[in-house]
């Protein structure tokens, strides 16, 4: 799909305009400036014109610090994009920070459309006039708080698409990077990808929204990461853009096949790394756990194993979940991420068949009979697994299994057929005693 980038000065509108295209809230709006970072990308489509929305930070000639990584994160997108939407304000008339901006969409030689958001009222449709000076061609007026003008602008923005002919291989599986703030997840990120794709810096928090960034697989399969805003323990959000990026984390998880929980080694397990965890086996997502930052930790073998035991201990709930020490400032480790997610997405979507399951259930029944209850012999009648992603296998029996028992029959089936990296579910359903005769 052609891909658009929306791009302008800080606090013009941008990602309100970017939820008009997409009829949807998607984008964090916010009235303080500065609230988008990093580059995301949305699906969408006009008039049957598929493309893809990339929303920006601001754009802010001579900023310093952490707002200048911003603005290259922009200039990044609009060397990337096929066509580009510069978003003004109206209501203010062009400033110096425009034209210079104009000046560097001009030397792009891209098509650009130029939005001159909040004309919220036709009397002010004028206005919109003063952009011309850009030189980029005529400006849209258009309210996108409130939708007037939309629809001519987005006839504009699909008439400035060019054709492109690119590969539509869907992406084979998708991994959410998910952690506390600031233990590494955009450093990995850039790491995997090779390039700068999610701002890194020291302030806890500097993700607020999903990044997605894609790479190929060394069979040229494709993988599609995510990058999601740290998440922290609901009771102790306070600011409303945390909270949303929060919502936004936990529904990126649910789409995911797998996710790569970063765990900084220097801080342990925290009780809030534990409740990430738990948030991936309610999801019944695949695991890979990153032991980030592991060049902190002592050279001598008997503290790393008790650093190892710790988090085995503590995260004792996903010892299924494959581990890979990691620092990702050095590229300790990430060449052994991509083979681990990689596997514990095929694991995920697996499927045993059903002779194979019974005999392994059988086996293990021979071995080691379910304890009597009440007196009463508890038997496994058959078994199957229902579905994949994650794996699930269903136990048909004449009473109820304890919650030993379905851990032994997961053990046994790992043990022959291993699922690294994904849960295995173990469900049980009790035949009535007439269905059995029947």
């Amino acid at each position: 799909m052609p891909v658009v980038a929306i791009v302008g000065r800080p606090n013009v509108g941008k990602s309100s305009l970017v939820n008009r295209i997409l009829g949807r809230r998607e984008a964090i709006v916010e009235t303080m400036p500065g609230v988008t970072r990093d580059r995301k990308h949305f699906a969408t489509e006009w008039n049957g014109r598929s493309f893809e929305v990339v929303d920006t930070g601001g754009l802010e000639p001579g900023a310093d610090g952490l707002n200048a990584r911003v603005a290259e994160q922009a200039q990044v997108a609009i060397e990337a994009a096929d066509a580009i939407v510069l978003v003004v304000d109206a209501s203010v008339g062009p400033n110096q920070d425009d034209l210079i901006v104009a000046d560097l969409l001009r030397k792009s030689r891209k098509p650009v459309v130029v939005a001159a958001n909040k004309v919220d009222d036709p009397a002010d449709e004028p206005l919109a006039a003063a952009f011309f000076r850009l030189g980029l061609g005529e400006p849209r007026p258009l309210s996108a708080l409130h939708g007037r003008g939309s629809g001519d602008f987005l006839e504009a923005l699909v008439a400035a698409l060019p054709e492109v002919d690119r590969d539509a291989d869907d992406a084979w599986g998708a991994v959410a990077i998910i952690g506390r703030p600031n233990v590494g997840k955009s450093s990995i990120l850039n790491a995997l990808t090779g390039q700068e794709r999610s701002i890194v810096d020291s302030i806890p928090g500097t993700t607020r929204d999903p990044v997605d960034a894609h790479m190929r697989l060394p069979d040229g399969r494709q993988l599609r990461i995510v990058d999601t805003a740290g998440m922290r323990r609901q009771v102790q959000i306070k600011d409303p853009i945390e909270y949303f990026s929060l919502i936004r984390s936990r529904r990126t998880l649910a789409r995911v096949d797998v996710a790569l929980l970063v765990i900084d080694v220097g801080e342990g397990v925290t009780t809030h790394d534990q409740h990430l965890a738990q948030e991936i086996v309610e999801h019944g997502r695949a695991c890979v756990i990153a032991l980030n930052k592991w060049d902190k930790i002592p050279l001598e073998e008997t503290d790393r194993k008790r650093i190892d035991v710790a988090v085995l201990q503590k995260l004792r709930f996903l010892t299924w979940a494959t581990h890979v020490r990691t620092n990702a400032l050095t590229g300790r480790g990430i060449d052994k991420l991509v083979p681990k997610l990689a596997e514990a997405i095929a694991s995920h979507r697996r499927r045993l068949p059903t002779a194979l399951v019974n005999r392994l259930v059988r086996d293990a029944q021979a071995q080691q009979p379910h304890p009597r209850t009440g007196g009463r012999a508890i038997r496994i009648l058959y078994a199957v697994q229902a579905q994949s992603s994650p794996p699930t296998v269903v136990v048909f029996s004449n009473g109820r299994l304890d919650t030993g028992y379905r851990r032994y029959l997961e053990n046994r089936l790992r043990a022959t057929e291993a699922f690294p990296g994904s849960p295995l579910r173990i469900e049980v359903r009790v035949k009535a005693r007439r269905e059995r005769k029947g």
